[in-house]
């Protein structure tokens, strides 16, 4: 479930590969250990013969379905989300049986927040928000493994593209000198 690199574009390189924060599995092990603790209950205070035999099956089942609703689809939704930062865009992608995925350019991050409560602080997690031009406005990444690094790298990675992507001054004057004497426009990048 590792994220595909057929993804990326021939220049483009992973700066940051995040899951959503290891608390989002706390409850998933909490349900995998009361499930374990209630089979092993009704080995224990059950008794032998039909009637404890039933009983066991049916706690059984029950567990198998707690574990499997519970447990193993959140680590599932909680393995299937990544949050991939690129030195060109943003990928948000989730899903486990179908997958949504959106891009945003580095170049289109308008601007970009963190939020933490006092627990997330805690744990070092926190939301991320970016907002970005275009239709669909602001992406919100929620349980954000270190929330206030992660948004410091889409700072730098976000400003990186910016020099990329603009004319420094001398590059422009150079540009209006060529243009004031008649000269055709030159690709300031080669």
């Amino acid at each position: 479930m590792a994220f595909p690199e057929d993804v990326l574009t021939e220049d483009e390189h992973v700066v940051l590969h995040l899951h959503p924060h290891w608390k989002a599995l706390i409850g998933p092990v909490v349900a995998l250990v009361l499930a374990v603790a209630a089979v092993v209950a009704g080995l224990v205070l059950l008794p032998d013969g039909t009637g404890g035999s039933i009983g066991l099956a049916v706690i059984g089942v029950l567990a198998l379905v707690a574990v499997l609703w519970f447990a193993l689809w959140p680590f599932l939704v909680w393995r299937t989300t990544h949050y991939l930062f690129t030195n060109e865009r943003v990928l948000l992608q989730h899903g486990v049986f179908s997958r949504d995925r959106r891009d945003i350019p580095l170049t289109r991050v308008n601007d970009h927040s963190m939020s933490q409560k006092f627990i997330e602080r805690l744990l070092g997690a926190g939301t991320l928000t970016i907002e970005s031009a275009g239709e669909r406005g602001q992406s919100v990444l929620v349980d954000v493994p270190q929330v206030g690094q992660v948004q410091t790298k889409l700072y730098e990675l976000v400003e990186e593209q910016h020099d990329k992507h603009s004319l420094g001054d001398g590059e422009m004057r150079e540009i209006l000198a060529d243009m004031r004497e008649g000269k055709p426009l030159r690709d300031p990048s080669a």
